[in-house]
């Protein structure tokens, strides 16, 4: 056995404790206490300085080398913009454009405190490395798509076949997702074959859904029914089934999602940006059991990666829709963010997430420089965190046991910033 993995932090705050001290081996809290010795091995030790322990928010839902194509053609009809910017960049990206692109985005991400993100984009080898590298949790997504017919569909199938082999062979951390678009994008027969393969290997399946209103009465035309009866008819609709967007889902819907345990994903200011024209069903999830988690979606339709500006936009939404301030209040909110609420999007499912630290838990955990001030005075902290923070109080972050960033510093942030920029530029003009 190789030796163990340790990383001491001390004076930590955690609300209605104090100060305390956190030991982690080999990835996981094994102590938090005031009394709790350091090391005098010479391992590793974190001095909090009286900041903030905070669990790490969970990102649910995102394309993470889209950082590529921020501020890409923005202000432009969906359609418009998807055929004339995205579509058109996206046909010429590399596996080493991806790779920075999602390097990119994981350092914003760790900027703004994500731990763990479920992406869905192409050159799945280019995330994995950079997802490695980089340090974080995810879901990495293999794209599945074959709206060019049975070549296309044979081929991503075999695709998908050996990037699970090959997953065996990457870090814990990472977990292999099947990623089918969307029910428009693929067919019928892969999207049952995509059942069966997620069931053969307990795998997630990781799907847009009712996204648009064009979606829904499509799919009501070409199959009688409803988008979550159609993924039901086909096997997909289970426990392992990522739903990001569900704006469109009718209330029978939500009943059958409640009933197979499926988890959507919100993505409320993409929705906005992208002028969907309805607001995801957050309560009626909510009163049925249903798991809920929140994400960015790509920067290309947000354009930020920064999940307390998101988590924010979606009390303030319900709240709104509703027209009761008394929606989504602020700790059911952090609940989501942290991934409390859906542990399938914090790639553990297995382990009882709260929105609080606890031995036993992972440890990945933020130090919060929670006496800023823009979060001053402290009233309610956790009002603060959802209402008044962003990223920018987020002083440490630990993944796995491991320091990404302490003092905003993360080793070659600058290098990656140039590459992808770079990157960026060539593929802007490519389709100019």
């Amino acid at each position: 056995m190789g030796a163990m993995n340790t990383l001491f932090v001390k004076n930590g705050w955690l609300p209605d404790i104090g100060l305390v001290n956190v030991a982690v081996t080999n990835g996981l809290i094994t102590a938090i206490g005031a009394v709790l010795s350091p090391p005098t091995d010479g391992s590793p030790c974190l001095d909090a300085a009286g900041m903030l322990l905070a669990p790490g928010l969970v990102n649910g839902h995102t394309h993470a080398a889209m950082t590529l194509f921020r501020g890409f053609g923005d202000d432009m009809p969906l359609m418009e913009w998807l055929r004339q910017r995205i579509w058109p960049a996206e046909a010429r990206l590399s596996e080493e454009d991806v790779y920075w692109g999602t390097k990119l985005a994981c350092l914003e991400m760790i900027r703004s405190g994500t731990c763990c993100f479920q992406d869905m984009y192409w050159h799945y080898n280019g995330v994995v490395r950079a997802v490695t590298e980089m340090g974080l949790r995810a879901g990495v997504g293999a794209v599945l798509i074959d709206v060019a017919g049975v070549e296309q569909a044979v081929a991503c199938k075999k695709l998908a076949e050996q990037m699970f082999e090959e997953s065996h062979d990457y870090p814990d951390r990472l977990r292999y997702t099947l990623a089918p678009h969307a029910i428009y994008t693929v067919s019928e027969e892969t999207l049952r074959w995509i059942a069966d393969f997620s069931d053969r290997h307990d795998l997630p399946v990781h799907i847009h859904l009712s996204e648009t209103r064009h979606e829904v009465e499509q799919c009501l035309q070409q199959h009688g029914m409803r988008p979550a009866y159609y993924l039901d008819r086909l096997g997909l609709l289970t426990s392992r089934m990522l739903l990001a967007h569900g704006v469109y889902l009718d209330d029978g819907e939500l009943d059958l999602i409640g009933q197979r345990g499926a988890t959507l994903v919100t993505n409320p200011v993409s929705n906005l940006k992208l002028a969907v024209g309805a607001v995801f069903p957050y309560q009626k999830a909510s009163d049925r059991g249903i798991p809920i988690a929140i994400g960015t979606d790509g920067a290309a339709s947000n354009n930020s990666l920064d999940l307390f500006q998101e988590v924010k936009t979606l009390a303030l939404i319900q709240k709104h829709a509703m027209n009761d301030p008394t929606t989504l209040p602020a700790a059911a909110a952090w609940e989501i963010v942290t991934g409390s609420r859906a542990p399938l999007a914090t790639t553990q499912a297995a382990v009882t997430h709260r929105a609080t630290l606890a031995v036993g838990q992972p440890a990945d955990f933020l130090l919060l420089r929670h006496q800023e001030i823009e979060v001053s005075p402290n009233h309610q902290l956790l009002s603060n965190l959802v209402y008044a923070a962003s990223g920018h109080i987020v002083d440490s972050v630990v993944v796995n046991g491991r320091v990404l960033m302490h003092q905003r510093r993360i080793d070659g942030a600058e290098e990656i910033r140039l590459e992808a920029c770079a990157r960026a530029a060539l593929l802007s003009r490519s389709v100019q």
